[in-house]
C-alpha cells in the first residue's frame, strides 16, 4: 500500500497506459480521477473498475481536454472539492500523427504540440499550484518517449513534442523541488496500446508496408523481445510516485525494454 490515502490524477486514463496505472495505484491504496477527452471511455473504465472490486468512494470520472485552460482549473478545483487535495498528478494525455517532413500540415503540428507540449505543461501548472497552497509537496510524472530522445523520419514533429516533455521536465522539477513537488518522467517505447492500429495503419501508407508489418518488426527489435504492454508501466509510475522515490528529481526514466540507453 505505497500510495495509501494518496490522491492522484491521471490525464488519458480512461484505456491504455493511462488504465494501467489507474489500476495499480488503487491497489496501492491511491483515491484515483480518471481523466480523459472521452466520456464513453471514462464510463466503460469506471465501471470496469468497479467490476473489479475497486470501491465507487475511490473513484471519480472527469472529463478533461487539457487543450482548455478553463477546463483544467475546472477539473483541479473539482477533484480538490471531492478528494480534498491533489498529491499526485500523471501527465499521460497525448496524441500521435506521423508524415514525411515535406508533408506534416500545420494542422498536424498545432495539434500535437497543443496536446503533448501545452496541455501538458498547463495541467502540470494548475496542479502544481494547488499543491504548493496546500503546502504537502507531491509527486508530477510526465509521460515522455524514446522517441523525444531521438529523431525519427516520418515522426518528426511528435519527436519534437516529446523532447519538449523531456525538457520540460527537467525545468519544471527544478523550480518545484524548492515546494516538495518532485517532477520526473517516463519514457515508453513501443507499446502494445489500441492506438498501435492507427499507427502500424500510418507506417503501412508511408512506407508501403502490409498492415500489422510494421508492428511486428518493431516488436521483434525490442532487445527485450516484444513490444511493451500497459501493464509493464505501472510499476514505475508507482515508484515515482511513491517514497522510494523521494530522492529522484528531474529524472526521465526509460522503460522501453532496452531500445534506447541515455
Amino acid at each position: 500500500m505505497k500510495l495509501e490515502n494518496k490522491i492522484a490524477v491521471v490525464t488519458g486514463g480512461a484505456r491504455g497506459i493511462g488504465l494501467s496505472i489507474i489500476r495499480r495505484y488503487l491497489e496501492e491504496g491511491a483515491r484515483v480521477v480518471v481523466a480523459d477527452i472521452d466520456q464513453a471511455a471514462i464510463d466503460e473504465a469506471l465501471t470496469t473498475l468497479q467490476g473489479e472490486g475497486h470501491g465507487a468512494e475511490r473513484l471519480m470520472g472527469v472529463r478533461l481536454d487539457v487543450c482548455d485552460r478553463q477546463a483544467i482549473d475546472a477539473t483541479v478545483e473539482s477533484v480538490t472539492e471531492r478528494f480534498g487535495g491533489i498529491d499526485i498528478l500523471v501527465n499521460n494525455a497525448a496524441v500521435f500523427d506521423m508524415a514525411p517532413v515535406l508533408e506534416v500540415t500545420e494542422a498536424s503540428y498545432d495539434r500535437q504540440f497543443a496536446v503533448n507540449v501545452k496541455g501538458l505543461f498547463f495541467t502540470l501548472q494548475a496542479v502544481a499550484k494547488t499543491m504548493v497552497d496546500r503546502g504537502k509537496g507531491g509527486k508530477i510524472i510526465n509521460m515522455a518517449s524514446q522517441a523525444g530522445r531521438r529523431g525519427e523520419a516520418l515522426v518528426s514533429v511528435y519527436c519534437a513534442t516529446k523532447a519538449a516533455v523531456i525538457s520540460l521536465t527537467q525545468s519544471c522539477a527544478l523550480d518545484l523541488i524548492k515546494h516538495g513537488i518532485r517532477v520526473n518522467g517516463i519514457a515508453p517505447g513501443v507499446v502494445d496500446t489500441p492506438m498501435w492500429a492507427e499507427v502500424d495503419a500510418l507506417f503501412a501508407r508511408h512506407e508501403g508496408r502490409p498492415i500489422g508489418e510494421k508492428k511486428r518488426l518493431v516488436g521483434e527489435a525490442v532487445p527485450y523481445g516484444r513490444m511493451g504492454s500497459p501493464e509493464d508501466y505501472a510499476g514505475p509510475a508507482v515508484f515515482l510516485a511513491s517514497d522510494d522515490s523521494e530522492y529522484v528529481v528531474a529524472q526521465t526514466l526509460n522503460v522501453d525494454g532496452g531500445n534506447w540507453m541515455s
